[in-house]
């Protein structure tokens, strides 16, 4: 899931976590909405908003051209109108994946700009790319989501270093990690009722072997030029294979 700055509170405490959880859907109140026609939803601004900035995504931005291109060849094609959904929700979140029905949420009252919404689409289609790849158990083993969590911290830039000194956070050797530890373990608390512990060990155990999976970009990239090389290479693999 991708936040924004305010995260929501941990669900601390052993009577908190045996209440029944709803895996995050409470950020997304209009997954259980009726659709609403075209033609109402063309009336309204940030709709129409963020259907150009995603489309704008999907064309033109090398992080999510990679990794649409990656699905296609694990066998999940991404459809535009099937797997994506413009919609209002919390005011703490950018977008989520529903894993129930493969379509990545987008919230359109929370992505203003651009670059938000080019970094929210990337890190929702690692997670999307994790469900098609392997079977991920998002509801039952929080190891699992904490892995996908990393890996879209990790790859989806959202720790390169003008987005942290963005949020105002500076450091040095190993910073990159800290803030993916950090990310990944806000991500859990805010879908999952568990203690804030139960977050931390899930991370730590998993960090080391979920951090250095790099798939398929094979490489952390930094900035669009790194990702620009990774779509590349990824395209002369592929066709280095198809040679076999």
């Amino acid at each position: 899931m991708e936040q924004g700055e305010a995260a929501p509170p941990a669900a601390e405490g052993k009577g908190q976590e045996e209440e029944e959880d709803d895996f995050g859907y409470r950020l997304f109140p209009d997954r259980n909405k009726k659709p609403q026609s075209f033609l109402v939803r063309s009336l309204f601004t940030f709709h129409n908003r963020c259907q150009l900035m995603l489309r704008m995504t999907l064309d033109t931005n090398p992080y999510a051209q990679l990794l649409l291109e990656a699905m296609k060849q694990s066998g999940c094609t991404v459809f535009n109108d099937r797997h994506f959904s413009c919609e209002d929700c919390d005011g703490c979140v950018s977008g989520g994946f529903d894993s129930a029905t493969s379509q990545i949420v987008l919230c359109q009252n929370n992505i203003r700009q651009q670059s938000h919404m080019n970094r929210v689409v990337t890190h929702e289609l690692i997670h999307a790319f994790d469900h098609c790849r392997a079977h991920v158990d998002w509801f039952k083993n929080v190891k699992h989501l904490a892995c996908s969590e990393i890996r879209a911290a990790n790859l989806s830039g959202d720790c390169t270093l003008m987005n942290e000194i963005a949020r105002f956070k500076f450091g040095l050797k190993g910073h990159h990690q800290t803030c993916v530890r950090d990310r990944a373990i806000r991500s859990i608390l805010a879908v999952r009722k568990v203690s804030k512990e139960t977050a931390e060990k899930a991370v730590d155990e998993v960090f080391d072997a979920c951090f250095n999976d790099l798939e398929p970009f094979g490489r952390i990239p930094h900035s669009k030029t790194d990702a620009r090389r990774a779509y590349r290479d990824f395209q002369n693999r592929d066709r280095y294979n198809a040679n076999l």
